[in-house]
């Protein structure tokens, strides 16, 4: 794959290869929002998740009773929390590797370590299976929306089997490049820097509300100003409206996420001060009983500590 292809998506068509049938494994609000349009793009879709009402709810897909069932898919799309679950999806005799046929592709758009996606990686590869992360930028709505950004990384024929499958899940596609790994410390990366940007905006309007300047007025100062982000945008948003139910990220999986950067991070020798900050603040928000509240309520946290609210 040389530089250009990385930068613009553009791979050749795949030969020989047609998807028809696809798995969907993790009916979480991402779960499901892709399954529905993998649906829509007239794919047979088959799904699985722990809890059958999840399934139950996609009433044009065909429910699977066990992994085994997607041993005929072409690819099977994985939607999980951590790396404890996908491990347990994609290892060992009974998870995908030991499932799939030869030649099919495994897509994992679970926010996960670089080394469990490589040792996915290398199992499948083992099985004479492909496997590419393909972890995403958006939160559940955007992928309703087909409004994410793809974060593609795997083996270039792989990647030319799923471009199609990937390219209509979101709005672009990104290549990061061979080594599976990659893509998740590109997502990792991606999340420090949302969190740190959910930290400060909460701490800027907190200040602003509490200097005398109406909050939705600071928000549209500061956001059609210098400020214009999507990060700002929808997730100052949210801070501004207290709106942080029903989340798109949960407080818990926010910390996970901080904590495997810092890890990454920890092992390349990069200190990562405002992470640590902001990783001991959504800690904060657990210890509080926020675990179900969107990460945005970095902003809560940021007025109760100025007083602005008693957290209720």
């Amino acid at each position: 794959m040389t530089a250009s292809t990385a930068a613009t998506g553009e791979l050749s068509r795949p030969a020989g290869f047609a998807i028809r049938r696809v798995g969907v494994v993790g009916l979480g609000h991402m779960g499901h929002a892709l399954a529905v349009n993998l649906v829509e793009d007239g794919y047979q879709v088959s799904v699985y998740d722990r809890d059958p009402k999840r399934i139950a709810a996609l009433t044009d897909a065909r429910a699977a009773a066990q992994l085994a069932d997607f041993a005929a898919c072409d690819v099977v799309v994985t939607s999980l929390p951590d790396d404890d679950a996908l491990a347990a999806v994609a290892l060992g005799d009974e998870g995908l590797a030991g499932i799939l046929a030869p030649n099919a592709v495994h897509i994992s758009t679970s926010t996960v370590s670089p080394l469990l996606s490589r040792r996915v990686a290398e199992e499948h590869a083992r099985h004479r299976q492909d496997y590419v992360a393909a972890p995403v930028l958006g939160n559940p709505d955007l992928a309703r929306a087909r409004k994410l950004f793809v974060l593609a990384a795997g083996p270039p024929s792989a990647l030319e089997k799923v471009r199609p499958l990937l390219q209509r899940l979101g709005q672009r596609l990104f290549l990061i490049g061979e080594d599976a790994g990659l893509a998740n410390l590109v997502k990792l990366a991606a999340n420090v820097l949302t969190a740190t940007t959910l930290q400060c905006m909460g701490e800027v309007l907190a200040l602003l509300r509490k200097g005398g300047v109406d909050g939705h007025l600071a928000f549209d100062v500061l956001t059609n100003s210098l400020f214009d982000s999507r990060v700002h945008k929808t997730y100052g948003g949210k801070i501004v409206d207290a709106q942080y139910s029903p989340p798109g990220l949960t407080a818990p999986l926010a910390v996970k996420d901080l904590r495997l950067a810092l890890a990454e991070a920890e092992r390349a020798a990069v200190p990562m001060p405002a992470a640590s900050l902001v990783h001991d603040r959504l800690v904060a928000m657990v210890a509080r009983g926020w675990e179900g509240l969107d990460w945005s309520a970095l902003g809560l946290l940021a007025a109760v500590d100025a007083g602005l609210s008693d957290g209720r």
